[in-house]
């Protein structure tokens, strides 16, 4: 019955989603497609709002004009509209008012299908899946060659990184794109909208995560690929723009001005002002024209030829995936160690659940009381059933009243004894599931893995506990009261019972072994199932916009077709091994019987005797079911790290040497800069300083101290980050900020907001604070979800500040005002700064390139911009031609 109703309530559930209508619907039959077309598109007074808040006009009577064949660019503040512009030509989302006409046609007319083939869209945060590179780049056309999918790559800058990796473009990316560096899922994504060969383009911040010389190069790309295409660029960062033939800018959802790069500058309006803020962050100190030299080849090959990089995307943990799918715990275990036995987990968990060993000892005494009720209800239901031949009815009114009252007596027992087990063995799956998920959230798993992991593995450990124990003991007890009891009334039955009672266990065991194999491949087959559509709905977006939905499908279906055909043979299995237990049963029942009867007839036993000894035995056998604490705990920091001849690849590739004998010492109080290209190993510091990885040789040392030997819980606690793709979770602004303190009061995350920049923003939105920023951040724009992390980091106040490219998804303005905040917070604190933008870094105390994960020059600003030769120098003249 408790099956039946949660079932119920689960297929109520599921039933409510499926008949839930989505307004934009995407069928072959709905709608029509245009022979040909130019790809001129214009907003007519388009009023729009996100249905998750619709009290908040993104747009108001707004009007614009995409040239056919022309590059246009819209600028402006974060949270402006610039993006939302992009999800409405796409139709993620369709105007509360007005339209949107492509050649002169409403899209709400074409059909969806063929309109997303025709726009070609890179995010800012671009959405790889848990598959090969190739596999990625044919999401744009799978019946594209290989050919095609390496010119794509190549146009896009991506060509010479995949073919030095081991196993080139069959090379898995993880869950994410995790095992890639920022800049390297950028340029794959680039390629994928290449490979689709568009009439419309939209990029949205399309080469942010890119480093100066890769940027230079991706942007010169694109720009032949914008040729003879409608084209949307959204930009922060005004180098991009400078070429295109019309600029929008953008504020509070309408347009303040429009015209080529030269006219707005001469307007000394809203673009020009962007502009002085941009060039006041990222023109200064730069090198004379005449020290100007261009980029070595040596530099230029290796700006494309880096290992990988791999860097957290998340607060305080990261994740990390093997090829195969598994989970690849942090803590760098040995690939030879055997896996433990099943009963060495069990052990394991025992152990985990050592601290509730008073609940245990409660648990237990429930479980052996629990243990008498089977043989009590036996020996009073088998001489009841005696009861009934009573030749004096008196005697037998009077038996019968003494048996009921055992029975409400035994039944009163039974619930004291059921909540003394339940109650107390729950105490202690609870406590272990929790401290169990913990250490999953500790570990580098994959992230929609982790998910499905949490949800039920967990919880299965949890029952494996609390469950199994209390079976046992329970079982273990009724078994034996039941034979001495058994014993005791005819030792002749019970001997001929014992001796066939193996064959019972043996072929229930049988049968459950089998149920339980079956189990665990649809288990397992569910957890990749999980996976498959959690990366799809997590992505929906690129799915959409990809028309990758039949794909993600047979992906989908492809992982439960082999486990459905082997369901057939198990089941058949199953079947023939539940029909011979019953078989078993019933055939020991007949013998029992027949030797009972004989026994009568000899008059060696009573009628009352066997019917007790048979019913008891019987009752029994239906019964049978089947840190390192020595840690050191941190409670302050002073703040040096050291990095001494660390050796270190990543789990899931251990043949991509990341790190080779690399030294790096940042004294305490100091800023510390990491530069170079993408995939050099700059986010690879990070996440060995927050120890997401241990080396494979060498320590990190934190204050003089090998991190290993710190607790880890307590380390990261003095450790604030912010990396480049901001994580924020499904909850309100405000407990999204306030996760970075343990009991922030509202002052103290105000505060916070304010040192970045965003309370003014949330301030204006009707809930304030309280706005639901939706699943990993959907309902603000990019800018404002990194200004959300750096307040958590700022609340977090912490005595290490780690920041990879904190400022990337933020206008000028903003970041202008950020970057002095950051400043602000950097005081007296040890800081690593991972940039591209090395406008960013100008004031810090020190910084080192990296190249090839080692050091080939470190200094001052003004120290390595005097050496006009150097690594630095180079990357700073290349990134001055796209300022």
């Amino acid at each position: 019955m408790k099956d039946s109703r949660t079932r119920q309530s689960s297929g109520y559930k599921l039933m409510k989603m499926i008949r839930q209508r989505p307004t934009i619907i995407q069928d072959p039959s709905n709608g029509k497609c245009l022979a040909e077309f130019s790809g001129k598109i214009e907003f007519e007074d388009v009023t729009f709002s996100y249905p998750s808040r619709p009290d908040v006009i993104i747009l108001r009577d707004f009007t614009i004009s995409f040239p056919a064949g022309k590059t246009t660019a819209v600028v402006g503040g974060s949270g402006s509209g610039k993006s939302t512009i992009v999800s409405l030509i796409e139709r993620f989302y369709d105007p509360n008012q007005g339209q949107i006409l492509l050649d002169n046609v409403d899209i709400k007319t074409l059909q969806l299908r063929w309109l997303r083939d025709q726009i070609g869209l890179v995010n800012q945060e671009p959405a790889l899946f848990a598959t090969t590179i190739a596999e990625n780049i044919l999401y744009a056309n799978p019946d594209a060659t290989l050919i095609e999918v390496e010119a794509a790559a190549s146009a896009a800058n991506a060509h010479k990184f995949i073919t030095l990796l081991p196993n080139g473009y069959n090379t898995q990316v993880g869950e994410r794109g995790v095992q890639l560096s920022g800049g390297q899922k950028q340029r794959i994504a680039i390629a994928r909208a290449m490979l689709k060969n568009p009439k419309i383009l939209l990029l949205d911040e399309a080469t942010s995560a890119l480093d100066a010389g890769s940027e230079s190069i991706v942007q010169e790309a694109l720009e032949h690929l914008m040729v003879g295409r409608t084209s949307l660029v959204v930009a922060h960062r005004f180098s991009t723009i400078r070429n295109v033939d019309s600029i929008a800018v953008i504020q509070q959802g309408q347009v303040v001005e429009t015209g080529t790069h030269d006219e707005l500058i001469s307007k000394s309006g809203a673009f020009a002002s962007l502009c002085r803020f941009q060039e006041m962050t990222g023109n200064h100190d730069y090198p004379n024209p005449s020290t100007r030299h261009t980029c070595s080849p040596q530099l230029s090959h290796s700006l494309a030829t880096k290992s990988i990089s791999h860097h957290s995307s998340s607060l305080s943990f990261s994740y990390n995936s093997g090829a195969n799918g598994r989970i690849e715990i942090v803590s760098n275990v040995k690939t030879e160690r055997k896996s433990p036995t099943p009963q060495g987990y069990f052990c394991r968990l025992l152990k985990l659940n050592a601290p509730e060993w008073p609940y245990s000892i409660m648990g237990a005494v429930g479980s052996i009381l629990c243990g008498f009720v089977s043989p009590t209800i036996s020996i009073a239901l088998s001489s009841m059933v005696g009861v009934f031949y009573y030749s004096n009815h008196a005697s037998m009114e009077r038996k019968t009243k003494e048996y009921v009252i055992l029975f409400l007596g035994t039944g009163l027992y039974t619930v004291v004894a059921y909540i003394i087990q339940h109650y107390f063995f729950n105490i202690m799956g609870e406590n272990l599931a929790t401290r169990v998920r913990r250490m999953m959230l500790a570990g580098g798993t994959q992230l929609e893995f982790v998910a499905a992991c949490l949800a039920t593995d967990a919880a299965d450990v949890k029952s494996t506990i609390s469950e199994r124990i209390s079976f046992i003991l329970q079982n273990m007890t009724s078994l034996l009261t039941s034979f001495i009891v058994a014993f005791i009334v005819d030792w002749r039955v019970s001997l001929l019972t014992l001796a066939t009672f193996p064959l019972l266990v043996l072929a229930y065991l049988a049968q459950k072994l089998s149920l339980k194999g079956f189990a665990g491949d649809i288990a397992k087959t569910h957890a990749k199932t999980s996976m498959i559509a959690g990366e799809g709905v997590s992505n929906i977006r690129t799915v959409a916009a990809f028309n990758a939905q039949d794909k993600i499908l047979s992906l989908f279906c492809h992982e439960l077709h082999v486990p459905q055909l082997r369901s057939l043979s198990r089941s058949q299995m199953s079947g023939i091994l539940f029909g011979l237990s019953q078989l078993t049963l019933y055939c020991s029942n007949a013998l029992f019987f027949w030797f009972g009867a004989q026994l009568i007839r000899k008059g060696v036993s009573t009628f009352s005797e066997v019917i007790q000894v048979i019913v008891i035995l019987l009752m029994a056998a239906i019964t049978i079911d089947a840190d390192d604490p020595d840690a050191e705990p941190v409670d302050s920091v002073h703040g040096e790290i050291e990095l001494c001849h660390v050796d270190f690849s990543y789990p899931s590739r251990p043949d991509v040497l990341v790190f080779n004998d690399f030294n790096l010492k940042i004294q305490a109080g100091q800023s510390q800069a990491l530069v170079g290209e993408s995939g050099s190993g700059k986010s690879s510091i990070i996440a060995l300083i927050e120890r997401f990885y241990d080396p494979s040789a060498g320590t990190v040392m934190i204050d003089g101290k090998d991190i290993k030997r710190l607790n880890l819980k307590s380390l990261r606690l003095k450790i604030g980050l912010v990396s480049q793709e901001p994580a924020l979770f499904a909850a309100t602004i405000f407990d999204n900020i306030a996760y970075g303190k343990d009991g922030a009061t509202e002052a103290e995350v105000i505060e916070a907001a304010r040192v970045a920049n965003v309370h003014a923003f949330i301030s204006g939105l009707p809930e304030g604070y309280k706005t639901p920023v939706g699943e990993r951040g959907v309902q603000i724009s990019g800018g404002q979800k990194q200004r959300i992390a750096i307040a958590r980091a700022v609340l977090k106040d912490p005595a290490i500040l780690l920041l990879d490219e904190a400022t990337s998804a933020v206008d000028a303005e903003s970041e202008s005002v950020l970057q002095e905040a950051l400043e602000r917070l950097m005081r007296g604190r040890t800081t690593v700064l991972v940039a591209h933008r090395l406008s960013t870094i100008r004031g810090v105390d020190s910084i080192a390139v990296i190249q090839d994960g080692r050091i080939v020059e470190q200094g001052s600003h003004s120290e390595l911009v005097s050496r006009h030769e150097g690594a630095y120098c180079k990357l700073l003249e290349l990134q001055r031609h796209h300022i």
